[in-house]
């Protein structure tokens, strides 16, 4: 799928594009944003072409109507599942994975706006997503267990500990509990809280400044912020030494010295 930031036009959820930043609005506010077959498999797709298109320089991906997202539908997704063999319940669990691989494998920064509800696969979407802004009236939780399932789902269990610490990562997949918007940003699953009404201005304001910024270099940082998880403090110092020595020989990195040299304000152009 080849994506053009300009005309691209999904069926599944709405999108923005303007200023190098692409806003991706989940659009089913009646229901609070429940994703689908259909939405899953679509974002996938879209995050997956964000790989090749180079004019996206950064993303936002929020609720509309006050919700961030209640997770997989009820109805058009557990119910179905209930009556699935396993071929097909694999089928299902590797593309919601392959939702969370393609999110963290897109080189452009994501940032998530959380108002509301973000539960299930909701809260996934913002874990996976580098950064993270929300409202006081966030109320995040990995609520799989209330379903009878496992809180390992969409790579969880390997994430949401690094972000906040095993010991409450646990505690919120084990539980299933609600985390407030104060717990979310002590803790540091959010990034900062913002009043309501400023939520999107102050996540694409952020994805604005990542936009104007040196978005070759911020695809490596990305890289190794993933591929560091599972590597010797020697192998990472190795990996970072060979990545900024790539970094070095952009073009960006160029502009930046001469436009320092000339006390001026580098422009950057990712490449």
């Amino acid at each position: 799928m080849k994506l053009d930031p300009e005309s691209y036009a999904p069926d599944h959820f709405l999108w923005d594009y303007a200023g190098g930043v692409a806003t991706i609005t989940l659009d089913r506010p009646e229901r609070k944003n429940p994703l689908t077959f259909e939405s899953y498999a679509e974002l996938r797709d879209t995050f997956r072409a964000l790989v090749d298109a180079r004019a996206v320089k950064a993303v936002v991906v929020i609720g509309a109507g006050g919700n961030f997202s209640s997770g997989g539908d009820v109805h058009e997704i557990i119910g179905p599942l209930t009556e699935r063999e396993m071929p097909g319940l694999l089928d299902f669990t590797r593309m919601t994975g392959d939702l969370v691989k393609a999110m963290r494998a897109c080189p452009q920064p994501i940032v998530a706006a959380i108002d509301g509800i973000c539960v299930g696969a909701g809260a996934i979407m913002a874990m996976a997503s580098d950064i993270r802004i929300a409202t006081g009236s966030a109320k995040t939780a990995f609520l799989f267990t209330r379903v009878g399932l496992a809180g390992c789902d969409m790579g969880a269990c390997a994430i949401l500990p690094r972000i906040i610490g095993q010991g409450r990562a646990s505690e919120l997949l084990f539980t299933g509990r609600t985390m407030s918007a104060a717990e979310g940003e002590s803790w540091g699953f959010y990034n900062r809280l913002v009043d309501t009404g400023r939520l999107l201005e102050e996540a694409q304001t952020l994805a604005r400044d990542l936009a104007s910024g040196p978005t070759f270099a911020h695809g490596i940082t990305k890289t190794q912020l993933n591929q560091e998880w599972n590597v010797s403090l020697e192998t990472a110092i190795e990996m970072e030494a060979q990545a900024q020595a790539i970094c070095m020989a952009s073009n960006d990195f160029r502009r930046a010295f001469e436009a320092f040299a000339a006390k001026k304000t580098p422009e950057f152009r990712g490449d």
